[in-house]
Parts: C-alpha cells; structure tokens; sequence
C-alpha cells in the first residue's frame, strides 16, 4: 500500500512465479536446507535437548520442551541506508508472504499466511539508519512458525532492496536536480521482466520528494509497463536511428513526426546527430515556427499546435566535442553534454528568431516561441553530475538519467540492502530474545497490523 493513495496492489498484479517462489527455486540454498531439517524434526517428533546459555542468562531453564521444527519466531527486515531510505516494495514483499507462506502436502502448497502476525509500513515512507545494526528502524516484522516463511527471506529482501534503492535514489536525484524533472531511462540496461516494478519504484520517490517539499514534480517513464502499477503514460519523441532512417535529417524527420503524431505528444528533437546540437535545433526551431505561423495566420489552430516544438535534447557522447565549441581551447570538460554547450544552446534557441525575417507583428510571439522551448539533457548524469550542474545554474529543463537509477554502491552512498534478522523465538508462552550478537529487537512507530487473509488475494491494513 502506498501511504500516497492508500492502494493495495493485488497479488496478480505482480505477475510473479507464485509456485516457483513457493517451491525455494529463488531462495538461497540454505533456506531450502533449514527448511527440510525443521520438516524432518516435526516428522520425528524432535524436543530441544541442547543447552542454551541464552536462556540460562535469561533466568530461564536451558533445555525447555520446545518443538524446534514448530519454533516460532519474531523477524524484523530493515535498511541498511544512511541517512535514509525511501522504502518501496512492501505491497509485494506482503503478496509474497501473501501466496507462498506455508507447506508442501505432497504435491498440494497448504497456505498458511493467515496464522501469520506482520506489521508493515507502506510504499513511501522513510525509514532512518545511523550505521549502527544494533539500533535500526524496521520496515517489516513478521510473528509466525519460522519452516512456513523461511525461504521467503530471499525473495521479500531482493524486492525490497531493489525498489528501495530506485525510489531512494529518485528522491535524492531530484534533490539534486533542484526539483527539476528527470526522465527514468534505466529499461534498456536491465531485464524486461524488472520495468513494471522499476517503474512503480520510482514513481514513489517522485511521489515522496513531492510530498516532502509541496511541488509537482511529473513521473516520467519511457515504458508503458513502467507505468503499469500506478497508471501513467510513457513519454518518448525519437531515436537516432530514426534520424539514419530519414538519411540524417533531422529536420525532414521531425516535421512528419509534428504532422502524423497527435499534438498531445511532445514534440522534442534530438540534435546531436550531426555533433551540431546548436544548428540542427536552430534548424528544426525555424521549420516548426514557419508551419506554426502559417497555421496561426490561416486560423487553424489544431495545425498550429502540431508545430509547438517542445523541446531539444542534446545526447551528445563522451569523446566528442560540439562544433559550436570547436572554436574554443581544447579542454576535457568541453566533452559530451556539458554545461557550455548548454549555455550555447539556450542562447542559440532565444536568439534564433532574429534570423527568420518575421514582419514586426511577429517578432514578440516569436521570440516567446523560442524562449519556451526546453532543454532535455541526457548523457551519463548521475546525482553528483545533477548537483554540479544545478550549482552552476546551467540552464536545463529537464533531466534524463538512465543506469544511476540502478547505482548500489558503498562509494557512492547508494547501497540500499535490506536485512532480515530473527531477533525473538517463543518458547512456551513467553517471547524471548534471540538475536544474533549486535543485533536486537527495535521498534517503529509506523508499523501497522496486516491481516493475511486465509484467500490469497486478500490483504488488509489495520
């Protein structure tokens, strides 16, 4: 459930392996093991008959009657981001425990998740972390017979850690960005099967970001399974390999783009094919702009919106430097999209009219056409180069980011692993701590009560 439109996503909605899940074929091996062992141990009728020092310490008796193949226990799941981490995936980490907690009778799967006790905070809430193990803020905890969930462990943490770190990821980049919006253009550097959850990820660190500084910052994916979970719409003009399509005119390409798409598709060109981001703009600027008065002067105002030119994207590469920075020293940070070349193409935009020969009457619309035209950047921005960039007010518009929605790293500070810990085991009737040394049981106000209904489909918050 997102905390921004109380929606609980259903089960089938995930389009997820339920049987494979179920039968450990994407848990870690051990699981699989621990599992088999406990399910012998219940067969055999097996009683601890160990020595526990923790109980002793505890003050209780060391060798208690217990079943441990029926152990109960009390786990709670946390990140492991500092300072924080958006969190995101608990809707499916809930239909995992949903569809797959439970026992194989032969070949029937005896589902058991309503016998479970689990507490979750929603998709979109923050959850803090200090870097001490020892003292965390649990997304998750989940009360039941351990055999029943434990090879889910593997599963609930992947989907978890994943979204979490997209959506914490976004929010930080639109910090970065200065709110500015960014296009999530990671789908090609990943699996397909990954783009609905991806997609649903980052909308939610759009939805938190916007909730924490009251703007409206617009979600934009280029998929439409990247918008399947929360009902947005794929944006997207053109690629360069349909500019090789029409023999490297970017011109001639983008008037039949404006003529044949609906008007409600944004018109923005792509303009670095040539390496000529300045000049191939000007020129699609002045085509688009001697359509849009033609149509404007002949009182069709649905052609004239066709040739609304939107914006430009400069996507220039790495090793190549701009021929309207060619006149200039050559120097490394003349390279690939770079805030002079951005510069250079503001000015070339706003200051394109003055060459089109307009009568009078025309000059101030057209100079407000021009001026409205956005600047689209993409090319190797990461949260770093998105900071840079905003702090020396180069003038972009929007943002494209592609791969850093995926950056998991320690150097960046964008690990977003999720950890699960088994921290209470009952015995009898008494809830005892049983953690690993440097971990222990904490608590979050935020948790609330989720009842697993005993119909997989099903799941309530309380």
């Amino acid at each position: 459930m997102s905390c921004f439109d109380g929606k609980r996503i259903a089960p089938s909605c995930w389009q997820m392996d339920w049987d494979g899940i179920r039968r450990g074929e994407y848990s870690d091996r051990y699981f699989y093991n621990g599992v088999a062992l406990l399910s012998r141990l219940t067969e055999e009728g097996y009683q601890f008959q160990g020595f526990s020092e923790r109980l002793r310490a505890l003050g209780l008796p060391p060798r208690p009657p217990v079943s441990v193949g029926e152990m109960e226990v009390t786990m709670q799941i946390f990140a492991r981001r500092a300072p924080f981490t958006v969190v995101a995936g608990t809707d499916l980490a809930l239909a995992i425990l949903q569809q797959c907690t439970g026992y194989w009778q032969g070949n029937r799967f005896v589902n058991t998740a309503h016998l479970l006790e689990v507490e979750s905070i929603e998709d979109g809430e923050c959850t803090p972390y200090e870097g001490d193990p020892m003292h965390v803020v649990p997304a998750m905890r989940i009360r039941g017979r351990y055999r029943d969930f434990a090879m889910l462990e593997t599963v609930i943490l992947g989907v978890l850690t994943r979204m979490s770190r997209i959506a914490t990821n976004t929010y930080r980049m639109l910090q970065a960005s200065g709110g500015k919006p960014i296009l999530f253009f990671p789908a090609r550097y990943d699996l397909p099967q990954t783009q609905m959850m991806d997609g649903y990820a980052y909308w939610i660190g759009v939805q938190r970001y916007n909730a924490d500084t009251g703007k409206q910052v617009p979600a934009l994916v280029s998929t439409p399974a990247q918008t399947r979970l929360w009902g947005g719409q794929a944006v997207g003009t053109v690629a360069h390999a349909m500019i090789a399509c029409f023999l490297g005119d970017t011109v001639e390409l983008m008037l039949h783009f404006a003529r044949v798409m609906p008007p409600e598709i944004r018109r923005v060109a792509l303009v670095d094919f040539e390496n000529d981001c300045v000049g191939t703009a000007q020129a699609v600027a002045r085509a688009f702009f001697e359509r849009y008065r033609e149509a404007i002067e002949r009182g069709d105002e649905a052609t004239a919106r066709r040739y609304i030119l939107h914006g430009v994207r400069p996507d220039t590469a790495g090793n190549l430097r701009d021929k309207s920075l060619q006149h200039l020293p050559d120097s490394p940070d003349l390279y690939g999209v770079n805030p002079t070349l951005i510069r250079a193409l503001r000015e070339g935009l706003d200051r394109a009219w003055e060459s089109w020969n307009l009568p009078p009457e025309w000059h101030e619309r057209a100079r407000a056409w021009c001026r409205s035209i956005q600047i689209v950047a993409t090319g190797g921005f990461s949260e770093e180069r998105l900071r840079a960039f905003e702090e020396a007010g180069v003038p972009v518009d929007i943002y494209g980011v592609g791969s850093s929605f995926f950056s998991n790293s320690f150097a960046e500070g964008t690990n977003t692993d999720f950890t699960a810990d088994v921290v209470e085991v009952k015995v009898g009737d008494q809830w005892v701590p049983m953690a690993k040394v440097g971990r222990q049981a904490n608590a979050n106000p935020a948790l609330k009560r989720v009842r697993l209904a005993d119909t997989p489909e099903r799941a309530e918050t309380r």
